[in-house]
């Protein structure tokens, strides 16, 4: 359900959401309801599931090297630092 509600803006702002509208090929209420839905989403907390799932996600997502160094790192740091 939608309510009917009235707000002012600035002259800037109104240019702004005008743009929005015109660029997106949507109305300026639609700018708007968007706007006030990512500031909504931004300051939701996620679930501790949310937290988690995303957590496990990230795991193994980033390769920045050899696969071994936990096991071979006095040897790499010897080729890196040995001209020292």
């Amino acid at each position: 359900m939608m309510v009917r509600t009235q707000i002012q803006l600035s002259e800037s702002q109104i240019a702004f959401v005008k743009a929005v509208a015109e660029e997106e090929n949507v109305s300026m209420a639609e700018v708007i309801r968007s706007a006030i839905e990512l500031l909504q989403q931004s300051r939701e907390k996620p679930t501790q599931r949310e937290l988690m799932v995303r957590s496990l996600a990230a795991i193994g997502s980033a390769h920045t090297g050899p696969e071994d160094v936990s096991v071979k790192h006095d040897e790499y740091l010897d080729e890196a630092f040995g001209a020292w």
